[in-house]
């Protein structure tokens, strides 16, 4: 129960955050501040690194357009009649009015600078993975452990931790768009901090059967 009230305010507030976020700044702050940090990660990681998260992002952009659900209105170099070239201008405009405004315009550059930062955190997981899988390995054997010695598990602490784990995976995504300045080393803490806490819950995970 707890988990799952965890789980849907996390989420609704979290939408709420990226809803708002395009309406309080314009598109150019978040463009700049994906500068700011492809300089800092370059710094960081080298310039290779840097470059491979830069790639890595303009990937995942052309993918999200390519699979984006807004029409593009094409216009018939030979319409048939006066009625379909009429109604192809006024799909035109109104498709032009709704998603041409500073807002969508800021939701694209915010989904950019988040893309952004999902790549520079994709290139932490080969060197941390290890550890996530090491530390989900212990905590299941410290359940086995717990089970062979009749030691009781603890719903408590399994709720407790597993609610941490979705806390910390809900402020890894606001992390991504909010329009400040994010340190490399901010994005290592958040595959350490599931391992640690993902153990945790793992080994007092009590199963009712």
């Amino acid at each position: 129960m707890i988990i799952r009230v965890v789980s849907t305010i996390s989420l609704i507030l979290l939408l709420i955050l990226v809803l708002y976020l395009p309406s309080a700044h314009p598109p150019e702050h978040f463009i700049s501040q994906l500068s700011i940090e492809h300089e800092r990660n370059s710094a960081f990681w080298g310039e290779e690194h840097a470059l491979r998260i830069l790639s890595r992002m303009l990937e995942l952009h052309t993918d999200a357009k390519q699979a984006s659900p807004i029409p593009v209105t094409r216009a018939s170099s030979e319409p048939r009649n006066q009625v379909n070239a009429a109604a192809a201008s006024q799909m035109s405009q109104m498709s032009t009015r709704l998603f041409n405004n500073q807002y969508f315009q800021s939701i694209g550059a915010l989904f950019a600078l988040a893309t952004y930062r999902f790549s520079a955190f994709v290139e932490w997981l080969p060197y941390l993975s290890i550890f996530v899988l090491a530390a989900f390995l212990d905590g299941f054997i410290r359940r086995i452990i717990k089970s062979k010695e009749f030691l009781q598990h603890n719903p408590e602490l399994f709720a407790l931790h597993a609610s941490l784990v979705i806390l910390v995976a809900c402020g890894t995504v606001v992390t991504f768009v909010l329009p400040v300045t994010v340190n490399a080393l901010l994005l290592a803490l958040v595959p350490a901090s599931v391992g640690i806490f993902g153990s945790l819950a793992i080994a007092n995970y009590h199963h009712r059967g």
